[in-house]
């Protein structure tokens, strides 16, 4: 005899049932759930993507907008080319040795409306353009550290260059500066009567004169007397600037030595100095012995005189400090000169050049040189971006 289990527990069975049936219905409903929580988080990560790929489009689009903007900015605010005879052999120059047939061939003026400023044109050597970058804009100082000729044998040329182991023979003070001043200077003043001022390298301000400072790398002493022997040509000229012992005979070229320059030859001449001295500007005021009789720059790396700028700002002992050292300058008849400023950011630089400036500082050391003679400084940057000097 067999009993079914629904008849011996009828109850029992519906209940049991019910609970399955239960189940699986609380099982369809956490699947579906679970499915639809899963949708929901794949949907947010898909909005989310699409925002960020909105955004990324957005930024990428005002990025090149702000671009094109800071260059039609840059192209409005830009100094406008000074065509000139200088400019024209810049563009042409390959070689050093093709200056003096460049100059010889030009037909148009050499110094054009390019108008000086009191800009030095620190490692001049280094342009693409040795002298002829800085006279295209303006620039009323040179300079060119010199060095034995060891490379030819019984050489009495003087290398032009940063460091001993750079140095090239044909990049010589000769075939870089003397040949080529001389060559300028003569063309300048062809055709002028003999009892005419001198005309100098600019035509807008005959009367300025153009700073050759020249780097003693090595030994002053035995330095010296090749110096003397290349200024010649432009000393018999009448083209250096000179003491006559009295006073100051202006010229179109006054030559400055620097580095292991020595004192004691530029100085011993007391009746006929066409050397001058780059005196050191942090100490003038302890040393009498530097005035306008012997130097003509004043010069000192400004980390050395002043030390660190915080927050790229001068402090108020350091502004002082600067201002002193510019006024004695000024009191001895020479043209104060810091090297070793800021060049970067844009910002700071254009500050820095800018409060030398009125302080009155002589002579501004610069590398970038269409920045520094031709912008307004004022305008150098836009929004903290920089315009000039790129």
């Amino acid at each position: 005899m067999s009993i079914r289990l629904e008849d011996a527990f009828p109850d029992q069975g519906e209940v049991a049932l019910d609970s399955t049936v239960m189940t699986s219905e609380r099982r369809y409903t956490k699947a579906l759930g679970n499915s639809w929580s899963g949708t929901r988080t794949r949907l947010a990560y898909r909005h989310l993507a699409i925002a960020f790929a909105i955004l990324n489009i957005g930024i990428s689009l005002a990025a090149v907008a702000i671009f094109f903007l800071l260059v039609s900015i840059r192209s409005q605010l830009k100094p406008a080319i000074i065509p000139s005879g200088y400019r024209t052999i810049g563009q042409q120059w390959q070689h050093p040795n093709q200056t003096t047939a460049l100059i010889s061939s030009l037909t148009e003026d050499l110094s054009g409306a390019v108008t000086p400023v009191p800009v030095h044109s620190h490692n001049d050597y280094w342009r693409a353009t040795p002298l002829f970058d800085a006279l295209s804009t303006g620039c009323t100082g040179v300079e060119a550290d010199i060095w034995f000729d060891d490379l030819t044998p019984n050489s009495s040329e003087l290398l032009v260059s940063h460091t001993r182991r750079a140095v090239i023979p044909d990049r010589t003070l000769r075939s870089l500066y003397i040949d080529p001043l001389f060559g300028i200077l003569n063309a300048q003043n062809a055709g002028l009567q003999p009892t005419a001022p001198l005309v100098g390298v600019y035509d807008t301000s005959p009367n300025a004169t153009l700073v050759l400072m020249l780097d003693f790398k090595e030994n002053g002493t035995d330095l010296w007397p090749l110096v003397q022997h290349h200024l010649t040509p432009l000393r018999q000229a009448g083209y250096l600037q000179y003491w006559n012992g009295t006073s100051l005979i202006p010229g179109p070229i006054t030559i400055v030595g620097s580095g292991n320059a020595p004192f004691d030859l530029i100085s011993a001449n007391a009746s006929h100095r066409d050397i001058f001295f780059d005196a050191p500007l942090d100490k003038l005021a302890e040393d009498a012995k530097y005035n306008h009789s012997n130097s003509y720059y004043a010069s000192v790396a400004m980390s050395k005189s002043i030390g660190t700028r915080w927050g790229g700002r001068f402090s108020s002992a350091q502004r002082s400090k600067v201002q002193s050292q510019i006024d004695v300058a000024c009191e001895r008849g020479l043209l104060a000169r810091y090297w070793s400023t800021p060049a970067w950011p844009i910002s700071l630089r254009s500050r820095v050049w800018r409060e030398l400036v009125d302080m009155g500082a002589g002579m501004l050391n610069a590398d970038d040189l269409v920045s520094a003679s031709r912008w307004d400084w004022g305008f150098c940057t836009v929004f903290s971006l920089p315009l000039c000097g790129w």
